[in-house]
């Protein structure tokens, strides 16, 4: 079953999400990262290396289904290792500029970038390249 979206946004309320089995979670033990939509799928690649209190094996499991569900909705997973979801390029390339707002704030959160909470995406784009 797929849970419902807020109008004009893609946060789950907590009844929406209490209502979600397990495994439409990337993290099923600790109900994390939400497989429900390719928003959801996006988010739970860049926010992939903040989830707490999870082993090496969770997470190899939780890998293999967000690409499952990133085949389903259409989102590219670059990565080819669990160990490298989540983590901050090395530097921004052309291709950075397809990130979406939230990817890009993931990054300047994991870089510290002082201001970023404020920032658009293209000053975001901007403090990353620097």
């Amino acid at each position: 079953m797929a849970a419902r979206t807020r109008r004009g946004s893609h946060e789950l309320d907590a009844a929406e999400r209490n209502s979600m089995s397990d495994s439409a979670y990337a993290f099923p033990r600790v109900r994390k990262e939400p497989l429900n939509d390719a928003s959801h799928v996006r988010n739970a690649i860049a926010r992939f290396d903040q989830v707490r209190d999870v082993s090496d094996e969770e997470r190899r499991d939780a890998f293999r289904r967000i690409k499952r569900a990133a085949d389903r909705y259409g989102v590219e997973v670059t990565a080819s290792r669990w160990q490298d979801l989540g983590k901050p390029s090395a530097g921004m390339r052309s291709s950075d500029k397809s990130k979406s707002k939230a990817q890009l704030y993931g990054e300047a959160k994991r870089r510290n970038i002082k201001g970023r909470s404020a920032m658009t995406k293209s000053e975001l784009e901007r403090a990353l390249s620097s």
